[in-house]
């Protein structure tokens, strides 16, 4: 019997990772695809008034406004999250990302409705944001609560692959779109990489609908620990987890966004470099993002939270400028190999050890929510805006030191947040709500 349970517990721990993983692809692939056609067709079939610049500006400006929706969602969900349950919310954070990109594949241009156009695509994009806000919490939770004991950084760490992963999948779907030429990019393929996500979403739903809850909450349901508003414990109790967490997100966010949809603009519009240059350096840097990640959740789980995280800050700190360095010089290889050093050394170093991280600052009972608004709004003032920052830093500067300096001061601000931070990789987590729950749940002693 004791067999058979543990196959049973095992089973719903791969189910479990597999579930969060293939959603956090999708929900990946939906924002990246966004973030990489805001660069490459945006700019002129929805923002078309505008000099090439400009318009790529003013179409990051719509790529923020995803991110200031993902607070919204993050507190929608995260308080539905901790009061009904993680796997609902994460099945309604999928249909509304999938439904918002594939409808963003059938919009109509500027030169085909006018004005209307990019607000309806400013509309799907907060969309968009809306779902992202609640996916990522619950994804990240779902694998740490479910967690074997000794391993909730390895075990967090699987749905932080799903950002190497849906960005690899996104940016082959635009070298597909690319390739009968800009032209045709630009006049129709570029609606294929939407409308086919709808694919992703059902297979992904599927998948999703398999998982349990994890016993953190059915023991928080069984014990009465539900709580009432999430949001105003986690203001209250934990003011300086939440700070500590949105100066760590500080690097993570800005290098990756920096690395990843920056880019792009930087070597096609002002380096004059084929799209390519870019596309394939982010290809290489997914792929090696995608190993990363684990090793340094596992590496998390045996030496700690804190000295993971810092090392992947430490190396955007140290690599900034040798980095832009390889970028200016316009060749390939040092490109693609700028790219590994920012945004798959750098960045998803921070990505392997931080769900877990996270996870640690909050009790179960205010989990998702904490987790939720460390998360998305610690993004606000730091990936949200780091791509239009970093175009404005060039387009005043004409170089791109001031972006390195951008990418410094990020990093020296997660390392002081991380100074201030308490390691909790090696404390228990949730045993007493276990223990009240089978307190509560033992049959009562016969009368003498």
């Amino acid at each position: 019997m004791a067999n058979t349970d543990q196959l049973r517990v095992k089973k719903q721990q791969r189910n479990t990772v597999l579930a969060s993983v293939f959603g956090s692809i999708i929900e990946w692939y939906d924002f990246f695809l966004y973030a990489t056609m805001a660069a490459l067709v945006f700019n002129s079939e929805f923002f078309p008034e505008f000099d090439p610049l400009i318009g790529t500006l003013v179409a990051f400006g719509t790529f923020a406004a995803g991110f200031v929706t993902r607070p919204i969602g993050g507190l929608i969900f995260g308080h539905f999250g901790d009061r009904i349950g993680r796997k609902k919310i994460l099945v309604i954070t999928m249909l509304i990302m999938g439904i918002s990109t594939f409808l963003m594949g059938v919009l109509p241009t500027y030169a085909q409705i006018g004005v209307a156009a990019p607000i309806l695509l400013l509309i799907l994009r907060m969309l968009q944001g809306i779902g992202l806000g609640g996916e990522w919490g619950g994804a990240a939770i779902l694998t740490f609560e479910h967690a074997p004991r000794g391993k909730r950084g390895l075990f967090s760490s699987w749905p932080q692959t799903g950002v190497p992963l849906g960005l690899l999948l996104s940016t082959v779907a635009v070298n597909l779109a690319s390739l009968g030429g800009d032209e045709v990019l630009v006049e129709w393929a570029w609606r294929v990489p939407f409308i086919a996500s709808i694919v992703l979403v059902i297979v992904g739903l599927i998948v999703r609908l398999k998982v349990e809850e994890p016993q953190a909450f059915k023991d928080m349901v069984e014990t009465g620990e539900v709580v009432k508003v999430p949001v105003f414990e986690v203001i209250r109790k934990y003011p300086k987890q939440l700070l500590v967490g949105f100066g760590a997100r500080f690097s993570e966010s800005i290098t990756f966004n920096v690395y990843n949809a920056f880019l792009l603009t930087y070597t096609t519009t002002v380096l004059g470099l084929s799209s390519s240059y870019a596309l394939n350096g982010l290809l290489v840097a997914s792929v090696i993002g995608f190993f990363i990640i684990p090793i340094a959740g596992k590496l998390s789980d045996k030496f700690g939270r804190r000295p993971v995280f810092a090392a992947g800050a430490a190396v955007a700190l140290v690599t900034a400028f040798p980095i832009f360095g390889l970028i200016d010089s316009g060749v390939a290889v040092f490109i693609w190999l700028a790219t590994v050093l920012g945004w798959s050394m750098g960045a998803c170093t921070m990505f392997g050890a931080e769900a877990a991280f996270f996870a640690e600052l909050f009790p179960a009972r205010v989990r998702y929510t904490g987790m939720s608004l460390v998360y998305q709004l610690g993004v606000l003032p730091s990936g949200a805006v780091a791509p239009i920052i970093a175009v404005w830093l060039v387009s005043i500067s004409g170089s791109s030191w001031p972006v390195a300096i951008y990418v410094m001061v990020a990093a020296v601000i997660a390392l002081v947040a991380l100074y201030f931070a308490k390691e909790t990789a090696h404390q228990e987590v949730d045993t007493d709500l276990r223990a009240r729950a089978e307190a509560q749940s033992a049959p009562a002693p016969a009368a003498q």
